[in-house]
C-alpha cells in the first residue's frame, strides 16, 4: 500500500480508519497532498473529488445527513478553508457530524508574507465543537487531539476542525507505516430519564390544553404507539411540519393554514397551557409569533443535546430522546376530558375544504405547481427541499407518508441546498427529488460540477424570475430598488447549465406540461433530470396572500 511519507499525515489517516471515518471528500490542492495521497490509496476509504470547497462541504454534509456518521472534508491551505464555513455552520445547527481537516503552513510561515497562507487555527471557533490545532510532528499529543475531535463529532453530532501543518516536500511516499498512533475510545452515552417525572406528569394530567410542536425530525425516529397516544388524547393538539417526517390523520401538518386567519380571540382560545417540543428548527414564522405573544405556562423540550428557547418561555429541557422520554412519561399520565383537540379538528376540516376550493380556481403559479407536484412524487423516495419559498409552499400540503423529507433548516440558507441534495442522494442511494427556486439554484450552480450525481436524481426548478419570497414579505414595494436589490430579478434559465453538465432537460409552463414533464422524468432513471417550471412573477405573491384571506 502507498502511504504519505510525512508521519503526521499517516497518523491522521490511521486514526480516521480505526475510528470508522471512511467517507472522505477532497478538494484539490498541493498543501493537502499528503492527506490526499494517503486516503485515496487506502481501500478502507471511499473518496470523492469536488473542486469547489463550498460545494464539497455541503456534498459531504448531505452524505453525513443520511449515513448518520461523520464525513471528513480535506482542503489545502489559505482561503480554501473559509469556503467550508456555510456548511460548517449548517452542521452545527442541524446537529450533523462533520469533520474538517485543513492542511496548513508550519507556524513559522504564518504572517510573514508567504503565499496561500492565512490564520487557520480556530477559524470556526464560534461554531466548532472542538478545534484540534496540531503541531508539525507526529506525537502522542497530536494523537490525543485528533481522537478528541473525532470523538466529539460522534458524541455531540456536530462539526469539528483539525488543522494540520505540513512542510515541504509534500508528495513523497513510502510503502510502510512509520507510526503507530494511539487510539482512544469514545464514550457512548446511554440516554435515560434521570429525573423524577411525576411532578411533570401531575402538571400534564391537570392541563386541558397541551400543544405538541415538532420541527425537523429524522424519519422513523418516534415509535408509532407514542404517536397514537398523543393523537388520541382529547387535551392534546399535535402540530407538525413537512420536515418532521411524522404522520397521523389527527395531526395538523399545515400550521400556517390553521392559524393565519385567527383573530385575537381565536389565538387566546388556542393558547396552550403546556407546549411540548422536540425535533429541530421550526419553519413557520406564524407559529413562532403566536407562541411568543401567547406564551404557554410551561415549555418543555426533549433533545439529547440542546434546547433553544425559541419562544422565550422554556421551562424544562429533558436531556434524552423522545422514545425514551415518552416510554417513562406515558406510564404516569392519563387522558382528561377536554375539547381542545376536537376544536382543532373542526378548524382543520374547515380549512381543508376552503383550501381545496381555492386551489381549484387559481391559475398556474408557484402555488399550483406544489399542488400538482407533491402528490406525484414516487413512493418510498427522498425529497430534498431548498430554502426560501419552496420549503414554505411545501408546508401547505400533505406529503405521502412513505416519502422522507429533508432540508437545510439549521441556518435556513440557500447557499448549498443543491450540493446537499446530491450528497444525500449518494449517501442514501434512494431516488431523490430536489425542489429548488431559481435564485437558490443559480447560487449553488457549481453543485452540478460533480461526477457522482446519481442517474435517478431529479431536480424540479421553479423559475419565477427572481427571489419571489421578497414579494410576500412585509416591505414589498414595486420599484427598481426592490426588483434589483431584493428580488434580484433576472431572465436566466438552466437550459445551458443542464446541457453543460449532461442533465436531461425539460420545461413546463402550464398545468398540462407540468404533469407531462413529471411523468417523463419520474419514468426515466438512465440520466439525472432537470425539469424547469416557469411561473408568473407578478401573480405568485397575490395568489398566495389571497389564499390566506380566502380561508376565513
Amino acid at each position: 500500500m502507498t502511504y504519505p511519507k510525512i508521519p503526521l499525515a499517516q497518523s491522521i489517516i490511521e486514526i480516521c480508519r480505526q475510528k470508522g471515518i471512511h467517507t472522505i471528500v477532497i478538494s484539490p490542492g498541493s498543501r493537502n497532498a499528503p492527506l490526499t495521497i494517503g486516503f485515496v490509496n487506502n481501500s478502507n476509504f471511499t473518496c470523492y473529488s469536488i473542486a469547489d470547497e463550498r460545494c464539497a462541504a455541503f456534498f459531504a454534509l448531505g452524505i453525513a445527513q443520511q449515513i448518520k456518521k461523520p464525513v471528513a472534508v480535506i482542503c489545502t491551505s489559505g482561503s480554501a478553508l473559509l469556503n467550508y464555513y456555510p456548511a460548517f455552520a449548517e452542521a452545527f445547527y442541524s446537529q450533523i457530524p462533520f469533520i474538517v481537516i485543513s492542511a496548513d503552513r508550519p507556524q513559522d510561515k504564518i504572517d510573514i508574507g508567504d503565499g496561500q497562507t492565512i490564520r487557520q487555527e480556530n477559524v470556526f471557533e464560534n461554531h466548532s465543537l472542538y478545534n484540534a490545532n496540531l503541531t508539525e510532528n507526529a506525537s502522542p499529543e497530536n494523537d490525543f487531539l485528533i481522537n478528541e475531535a473525532i470523538n466529539k463529532a460522534f458524541a455531540k453530532c456536530g462539526p469539528v476542525h483539525i488543522n494540520v501543518p505540513f512542510e515541504e516536500p509534500l508528495y513523497e511516499t513510502v510503502s510502510q507505516l512509520s507510526v503507530n498512533p494511539q487510539i482512544s475510545s469514545s464514550i457512548s452515552k446511554e440516554f435515560i430519564v434521570d429525573e423524577n417525572l411525576s411532578q411533570y406528569a401531575s402538571i400534564w394530567n391537570s392541563s386541558k390544553k397541551k400543544l405538541i410542536l415538532v420541527g425537523v425530525n429524522e424519519p422513523n425516529a418516534v415509535e408509532q404507539k407514542f404517536l397514537e397516544n398523543l393523537a388520541n388524547d382529547s387535551s392534546v393538539v399535535v402540530m407538525i411540519e413537512t420536515t418532521s417526517n411524522l404522520h397521523h390523520p389527527k395531526f395538523i401538518n399545515t400550521i400556517d393554514t390553521i392559524i393565519t386567519p385567527f383573530t385575537d380571540k381565536d389565538f387566546e382560545d388556542f393558547q396552550p397551557e403546556i407546549l411540548l417540543t422536540f425535533g429541530g428548527m421550526i419553519v413557520s414564522k406564524r407559529i413562532k409569533a403566536f407562541l411568543r405573544k401567547y406564551k404557554p405556562q410551561h415549555h418543555w423540550h426533549i433533545d439529547s443535546l440542546r434546547a433553544y428557547d425559541t419562544f422565550g418561555c422554556l421551562t424544562k429541557h429533558f436531556v434524552t430522546q423522545p422514545n425514551i422520554f415518552f416510554k417513562s412519561f406515558f406510564e404516569l399520565t392519563q387522558n382528561i376530558e377536554s375539547d381542545y383537540n376536537e376544536k382543532a379538528q373542526k378548524i382543520k376540516k374547515l380549512r381543508q375544504e376552503k383550501s381545496e376550493l381555492y386551489l381549484s380556481k387559481i391559475p398556474f403559479s408557484d402555488f399550483k405547481v406544489f399542488e400538482i407536484l407533491l402528490p406525484r412524487l414516487p413512493q418510498n423516495s427522498h425529497l430534498q427541499i431548498s430554502n426560501s419559498s419552496p420549503i414554505r409552499y411545501a408546508q401547505l400540503f400533505d406529503i405521502e407518508k412513505s416519502i422522507e423529507v429533508f432540508s437545510n433548516r439549521g441556518t435556513s440558507g440557500i447557499d448549498g441546498s443543491t450540493s446537499t441534495a446530491i450528497g444525500a442522494a449518494v449517501g442514501s442511494q434512494k431516488q431523490t427529488t430536489f425542489i429548488a427556486g431559481d435564485v437558490g439554484f443559480l447560487y449553488d450552480s457549481n453543485a452540478l460540477w460533480n461526477n457522482y450525481i446519481p442517474k435517478n436524481f431529479k431536480i424540479i426548478l421553479i423559475n419565477n424570475g427572481g427571489g419571489g419570497i421578497f414579494r410576500i414579505l412585509p416591505g414589498h414595494d414595486e420599484s427598481e430598488v426592490f426588483t434589483t436589490f431584493f428580488e434580484t430579478s433576472h431572465c436566466l434559465t438552466a437550459e445551458h447549465l443542464a446541457k453543460m453538465y449532461q442533465l436531461e432537460y425539460h420545461i413546463a409552463s402550464t398545468e398540462e406540461s407540468l404533469k407531462n414533464g413529471l411523468d417523463i422524468i419520474f419514468n426515466q432513471n438512465e440520466k439525472p433530470c432537470l425539469l424547469e417550471v416557469f411561473t408568473p412573477t407578478l401573480q405568485n405573491d397575490k395568489l398566495l396572500l389571497d389564499y390566506f384571506n380566502h380561508l376565513v
